[in-house]
């Protein structure tokens, strides 16, 4: 099994690519590998290019191309539309989950209640490409800027997503959530819920509520139970 890197840029008439400081250390120093090994490398756009190692360098490794593959982001695409965690490891966590399990996009939502409503978004990023190249795929988790609720709620984008669901914790009649051979979009609150007018505001959007079993969930539980029903089934 070939070990992955990520590169940021890739272009398909590129013949060799010099690895960034980061990956040549790695494959050279960490990994111990030499002029002649072969590795993948991926853009975290669908790309998977095959290459060998023509100059070991610790600092400026050169790869040569020998092959370049594309494939298109897996179907159904899920969305998921998380409040942040107080504690920001456990949403880095679940983002490292929502990322094995080839969640399409996370976005942070900032309801009445959120209580974090800062994150650094760099090392964020950095634990999407580290699960992304540890569960072998090619393309990148995306997660967009802190989004607000009532934003979110008349985006284009996210209006014409075929299901579009909503975890609440009030009683009332709610749907199982199950995997779906369509897009989905789910919101998931802040460990203090979603206000009234909030679950009426995504109720009139046609947001359906349902349940993720029978015991209350930690936000960040939540949504990773939410990516398995709808990543898995």
């Amino acid at each position: 099994m070939l070990p992955y890197f990520y590169i940021q840029n890739f272009d398909r008439a590129q013949q060799s690519i010099v690895l960034d400081e980061d990956n040549s250390r790695h494959a050279v120093q960490v990994l111990r590998m030499k002029a002649g090994a072969a590795l993948h490398l991926t853009d975290g756009k669908g790309h998977l290019i095959k290459a060998v190692i023509t100059n070991d360098h610790k600092k400026h490794c050169e790869v040569a191309v020998q092959d370049v593959s594309w494939s298109a982001r897996p179907e159904p695409s899920v969305i998921i539309a998380i409040a942040p965690t107080k504690n920001s490891s456990r949403m880095e966590w679940l983002l490292e989950k929502a990322a094995e399990m080839g969640v399409q996009e996370v976005i942070p939502l900032l309801t009445r209640r959120t209580e974090r409503q800062r994150f650094k978004a760099e090392r964020m990023r950095n634990i999407l490409i580290s699960a992304m190249l540890q569960s072998q795929q090619t393309w990148l988790l995306h997660m967009p800027a802190a989004m607000d609720f009532d934003k979110l709620m008349v985006d284009a984008k996210y209006e014409t997503v075929p299901n579009k669901y909503m975890a609440h914790c009030v009683e009332t009649d709610k749907q199982a959530l199950s995997r779906s051979s369509t897009s989905s979009i789910i919101l998931i609150g802040p460990e203090g819920d979603f206000t009234t007018e909030e679950i009426r505001a995504a109720l009139e959007k046609g947001y359906q509520p349902v349940t993720l079993g029978e015991t209350r969930l930690r936000t960040e539980t939540a949504g990773m139970v939410a990516a398995a029903l709808l990543k898995i089934g």
